[in-house]
């Protein structure tokens, strides 16, 4: 068991070659007594509703609030254009969060990662980097049980919940996960993951949660976008070789200190930030009623 990065990235180099989704399988054995077996199965159910959840996330039908919906369809028309200034891979990354987190606001069947508001991140980034790195199912699985090694510190030591840390604990800590994973399946090494944590985070730092109207849909949605681009510019920032400052353990107790201070008006509450808004409360008002 790790309780730290370090302790991580140390005990993944010593005793497991390298491999945080071996460590991962061995950490999970020993807080739940499930074999190897079945975890894969686990995770390879987790897999198969990220990779569904993208695919449903298309269509351009509404939510029932109306706030949210079609934005990833009009996305994927672009991309398809030719014609946009961004990378392909990463605006893919953007399309694919916004299609699952706008599945999840119309009830679809998403996997929290961490949470069911941060959702996108994660199976946006894999989805892009299956893609653009041709990864096996069992180098996806690992890319599942790396980011879950990585997640796990965080929930532990900061907050995975927009309501105890803001909205850096759901999509920053998501969007931090899925950097690390996506270094380790591009062939960087755990420290390097454990880099494209920090700058993730530290980009993060502070980022409030403000729902319109108390629904996970704006910003939420398109925050899972950002955070999914995010992911790709922060794996390439460690793959260059370039390290942070502070380290990654202080980066993550700085965000649940940063967590910790934020006012209740900007941890899900929605009276603070876009939800208190003149339109944002119109919008609440139009869904709900006086």
């Amino acid at each position: 068991m790790f309780y730290s990065i370090k302790e991580l990235v140390e005990q993944a180099d010593l005793d497991f070659q390298g491999s945080v989704a071996e460590l991962m399988i061995a950490t999970e054995y020993e807080l739940t007594g499930r074999e190897q077996d079945e975890v894969l199965r686990l995770m390879t159910r987790n897999l198969e509703v990220m990779k569904a959840s993208v695919v449903m996330g298309l269509d351009e039908s509404k939510s029932r609030s109306g706030l949210t919906g079609g934005d990833a369809a009009k996305l994927h028309k672009y991309i398809q254009s030719g014609k946009t200034l961004s990378d392909y891979t990463v605006l893919t990354a953007a399309k694919n969060a916004i299609a699952v987190n706008e599945y999840n606001a119309k009830m679809g069947l998403v996997c929290a990662t961490p949470t069911a508001g941060s959702a996108g991140c994660l199976p946006a980034v894999l989805t892009s980097a299956i893609e653009k790195l041709s990864l096996t199912e069992k180098q996806q699985l690992d890319f599942l049980l790396t980011a879950g090694a990585f997640g796990l510190v965080i929930a532990n030591n900061a907050s995975i919940s927009g309501a105890e840390g803001g909205c850096q604990a759901e999509v920053g800590s998501a969007s931090a996960m899925s950097s690390a994973a996506l270094v380790l399946a591009a062939g960087g090494t755990p420290f390097q993951a454990s880099q494209a944590i920090c700058f993730v985070i530290k980009n993060m730092l502070g980022l409030i949660c403000d729902p319109v109207a108390g629904l996970v849909e704006v910003p939420c949605v398109k925050r899972n976008a950002m955070g999914a681009s995010y992911a790709f510019i922060a794996a390439d920032m460690a793959l260059a070789g370039i390290e942070s400052k502070i380290p990654v353990d202080e980066v993550i107790n700085a965000m649940y200190q940063v967590g910790a201070s934020m006012p209740t008006a900007f941890r899900e509450t929605a009276e603070g930030g876009l939800a208190a808004t003149p339109t944002g409360r119109r919008l609440s008002k139009k869904i709900f009623g006086e």
